[in-house]
């Protein structure tokens, strides 16, 4: 049986639904990078971070790189990176939104106090 599209596709953001997993992602952006490096970077256990990478690895989406002793992981297409930034351009369109309402708010809320502290006191 077929799994349907828009089941394959969550299947696939759940996938990425992991803080250390897309910080990987975002750190193959480049090329290549070996294994210490990452750790390095991330600051995670290695343990942890050995399963993050089984998981992108099986996805489909990282390759690893074996020369000698390193190890390095390499994003499998260039696709992923579009991913990430159109991510990035979203979120940013989001928070800029959240911002301008933020303003209004504070510019609303400042009005308000203005026009309360003006008024005379009442019943008095």
């Amino acid at each position: 049986m077929q799994v349907p599209l828009y089941q394959a596709k969550a299947e696939f953001f759940r996938m990425l639904g992991h803080p250390v997993r897309i910080r990987v992602l975002e750190l193959l952006q480049n090329g290549p990078v070996p294994v210490r490096e990452l750790l390095n970077v991330i600051e995670i256990e290695p343990s942890n971070l050995s399963q993050q990478l089984a998981v992108l690895r099986r996805s489909g989406i990282v390759i690893s790189i074996r020369d000698g002793s390193t190890v390095s992981y390499a994003l499998a297409g260039g696709d992923v990176a579009e991913l990430l930034r159109a991510a990035r351009r979203i979120l940013t369109e989001l928070l800029a939104g959240q911002n301008e309402l933020l303003a209004e708010l504070r510019h609303t809320d400042s009005s308000e106090q203005a026009g309360a502290s003006a008024s005379p006191p009442q019943g008095i």
